[in-house]
């Protein structure tokens, strides 16, 4: 994009005079001079400062909400969204390595670490018979100091015998388990729902939001290796996925 100042057009440009608003608009979003929630110049405004038509601006703002950078709220005006971060389903790949390909900083807070106590349903889902040991963790993911992913996850000690002796402050469930149990096969589903109180707390959300919940069955060497429920802010995660 070239601009001579925050609010003129470059007539020297090949790009259409909505192309360079958009890519203005994208900058100041990116360079954090408009953050999440907030409003943006209204389009009488815009239009005057680039000396252009309001159907000019319209069109670059009208793309914007379409691309879900911005957010339109009738009789309110235009917000900037609140980001949606995504999460690969066809590769099963570390939440950690989503974020930082995302060019983002991932950290994660331990809330549990244990030799759990297993029901007896979760042990049939195992496929193990009573007395056999599972370990249990519960951890918050973050992308840029935000929560969004509480992990609950339930591990066969049987196919990672370490799980507790790992520091999940340098590594993830996932990285340990793709290498003590290599992958075979993988069952998901994926709902939205109102989480409880504690996972609400976790996530820095209303209890009242739903969330988007990934349940992932992994499978290796012929045996369940571990169950995972996922918990995502619904307001600022997506999935996505291609073949």
């Amino acid at each position: 994009m070239t601009l001579q100042s925050p609010a003129t057009l470059s007539i020297d440009s090949e790009l259409p005079a909505f192309q360079q608003i958009k890519d203005y608009l994208i900058a100041q979003i990116h360079n954090g001079a408009w953050k999440e929630g907030d409003a943006i110049p209204s389009e009488a405004v815009l239009a005057k400062q680039f000396g252009v038509s309001r159907m000019t601006v319209n069109r670059a703002v009208r793309e914007l909400s379409s691309e879900q950078l911005l957010t339109r709220v009738q009789g309110s005006g235009t917000f900037v969204a609140q980001q949606k971060y995504q999460a690969t389903l066809v590769a099963i790949k570390s939440i950690a390595e989503e974020v930082r390909a995302r060019g983002h900083i991932h950290h994660s807070e331990l809330h549990l670490l244990e030799r759990g106590k297993p029901s007896a349903q979760l042990l049939q889902q195992f496929k193990l018979a009573a007395g056999q040991i599972l370990f249990h963790s519960v951890i918050v993911h973050f992308e840029n100091r935000i929560p969004i992913q509480v992990e609950d996850r339930w591990v066969n000690s049987r196919l990672a015998p370490d799980y507790l002796q790992q520091n999940f402050s340098s590594i993830t469930p996932n990285e340990y388990l793709m290498d003590a149990a290599p992958l075979q096969e993988v069952h998901y589903r994926i709902e939205a729902v109102t989480a409880p109180a504690r996972i609400a707390d976790m996530l820095e959300i209303s209890a009242t939001l739903p969330c988007l919940v990934l349940h992932r069955e992994t499978i290796s060497q012929g045996q369940v290796a571990s169950i995972a429920t996922m918990w995502h802010p619904g307001n600022r995660y997506q999935f996505a996925g291609q073949f």
